[in-house]
């Protein structure tokens, strides 16, 4: 049995109102991980109006759940370089963005599964 190794950044067993771990700073995003373990991090981000956070592929389960404001979640799979699809995942991850419609703020789980 391998040792499990985590991080928990906030009191366990509290009631906590999540949309408020993370203040709004004008023309930017910022971020607080809540929870940093080897299979994945929980993390709050705020989000300016207009601001996203950059295109990128993760190899982890990712779940997007909006605490306040809005926002709009865009994604494509590569096959070939520069060539773009949506709707599709596989083990290579799916390129994607969140961009603030509102300022937004959310929470984002992500967790490694095993593979078969």
């Amino acid at each position: 049995m391998t040792e499990s190794t985590s991080k928990l950044t906030i009191a366990g067993a509290e009631p906590q109102n999540l949309a408020k771990m993370t203040d709004y700073q004008q023309g930017s995003v910022v971020n607080r991980t809540l929870l940093q373990s080897e299979s994945g991090p929980l993390t709050v981000f705020s989000s300016d109006e207009g601001h996203a956070l950059s295109e990128h592929t993760v190899l982890f389960n990712a779940f997007i759940q909006v605490l306040d404001g809005q926002a709009e979640n865009y994604h494509r799979r590569q096959t070939l370089p520069g060539e773009r699809r949506g709707h599709c995942a596989d083990a290579g991850g799916i390129f994607h963005k969140v961009q603030a419609v509102k300022r937004f703020t959310m929470l984002l789980t992500m967790f490694k599964t095993k593979v078969a």
